[in-house]
């Protein structure tokens, strides 16, 4: 074990829970969210690890930057970077930086052929994925990516349970013990990232729902699909902590497909099929959701679980909104059809209705609401659930420029917060 994994506790797996991840809990007659978690995290400094090799900090230390929507230097973060990287890695890795940069631009700064630099690369772009890597013909280009949002989904994104190697499993462990921490809530206020869809019972009730909000429609603007494996309930299941449902349902789309399905991380499948996977995945309880732009390059969208997604997870473990973008629709409760048998308490993702089972009382927090209908779809028989388009709806950037115009700001106020508190 490396020097930084030695110094953690509670990194092992946890034990089993068939169940899944708990989103709501019953305290006497309440029907509500679990209590919101603390954030453990224990920020550090690089003379904190004489014993760790210089290169593992560097890329530690650039993984730590809000532009990568890095968490601060801390035992977990470096125990993932350790078990990430080889140290010959780390070293090339340690050269690269948000912008992509040529083998031949790292082999100069290292002062070594560019023969011995591009294998080094590539396996850790193309095998391992814990780089990013940009294909023009024949051309790469190579940038460091997140650990959320990058390195995580990546690495996993072509793994199913049988397929998972010990070294896929040590990184869940180390990337679960990081996530826990509850760094991301760090860059809750800024620009939505994602934005949940509502499920297609809702749409078909409403015929004036936005194209954006219909998966067919914004799927009509690409040729090429792909599907691979949900990484959260992966991680889960590894875990001893899945809820049990599909796995693969991690579509992609356009150029992302196609650079997946080129280095075999997803599998191609037809737009029919795609819908079909997705529409099994609202059955089973499952949101589905897109990248919150209007990118005609590539989209993306997996099909969520309350329990074990991790961008839900900020909401329903951190009562922090993270990057979801706020809903196009939102629950109507008519009092005189409702019984308080709890069923949408249940069945919501994000604990947003608390049920009280004697007194027969609801209460309904908006602020943690995705609009995504699964309540409605739980209360089929008493029908005391009706979703309302929302008024003054926010549209998804119409670019990646547009975002990251309105991402900048608020990722440099994180890292002043954070550089003023440390």
């Amino acid at each position: 074990m490396n020097q930084a994994g030695n110094d953690l506790l509670g990194i092992k797996a946890m034990s089993g829970n068939p169940s899944g991840r708990r989103v709501i809990e019953v305290n006497q007659s309440i029907l509500g969210p679990t209590p919101p978690r603390a954030r453990k995290l224990t920020p550090r400094k690089l003379g904190d690890y004489p014993a760790v090799a210089r290169p593992f900090l560097a890329v530690a230390k650039k993984l730590t930057t809000p532009f990568l929507l890095g968490p601060p230097l801390c035992d977990e973060l470096v125990a993932l970077v350790e078990h990430l990287f080889t140290e010959e890695e780390a070293t090339v890795a340690g050269r690269l930086g948000l912008r992509p940069r040529s083998a031949e631009t790292v082999a100069k700064s290292l002062r070594r052929p560019v023969d011995e630099i591009v294998p080094i690369l590539d396996r850790m772009a193309l095998e391992k994925r814990v780089i990013g890597c940009h294909e023009k013909g024949e051309r790469r280009k190579y940038h460091l990516i997140p650990v959320l949002g990058g390195i995580f989904e990546l690495s996993l994104i072509s793994c199913t349970p049988e397929t998972l190697t010990d070294w896929h499993r040590r990184l869940i462990e180390l990337f679960e013990a990081l996530y826990e921490t509850g760094y991301p809530t760090d860059y809750q206020h800024g620009p939505p990232m994602i934005r949940f869809l509502p499920i297609q019972r809702v749409l078909d009730a409403a015929p004036m729902a936005l194209p954006t909000d219909q998966l067919a429609v914004v799927m009509d603007r690409f040729d090429t699909f792909a599907v691979g494996q949900c990484q959260c309930r992966l991680t889960m299941q590894a875990l001893g902590k899945d809820c049990g449902r599909e796995l693969t349902n991690c579509l992609t789309m356009g150029q992302w497909a196609e650079m997946g399905i080129k280095h075999g991380m997803v599998k191609p499948v037809s737009k029919k099929e795609a819908l079909a996977i997705k529409h099994e995945a609202e059955r089973q309880g499952m949101v589905n959701w897109l990248i919150n732009v209007a990118s005609t390059r590539g989209q993306a969208s997996c099909s969520c679980c309350g329990c074990c997604c991790h961008a839900m997870r900020i909401v329903n473990e951190y009562n922090a909104p993270g990057m979801i973008a706020p809903p196009h629709f939102r629950p109507e409760f008519d009092a005189a059809r409702c019984t308080h048998c709890g069923a949408c308490a249940r069945r919501c993702p994000m604990g947003a209705i608390t049920i009280d089972l004697e007194a027969k009382t609801l209460v309904y927090a908006a602020e943690r609401c995705i609009g995504c209908g699964q309540c409605l779809m739980a209360c089929e028989r008493q029908r005391a659930i009706a979703l309302r388009p929302v008024p003054m709806q926010e549209m998804p950037y119409r670019s990646w420029f547009s975002w990251l115009s309105r991402a900048i700001p608020s990722l440099a106020k994180a890292g002043w917060t954070r550089w003023w508190k440390g």
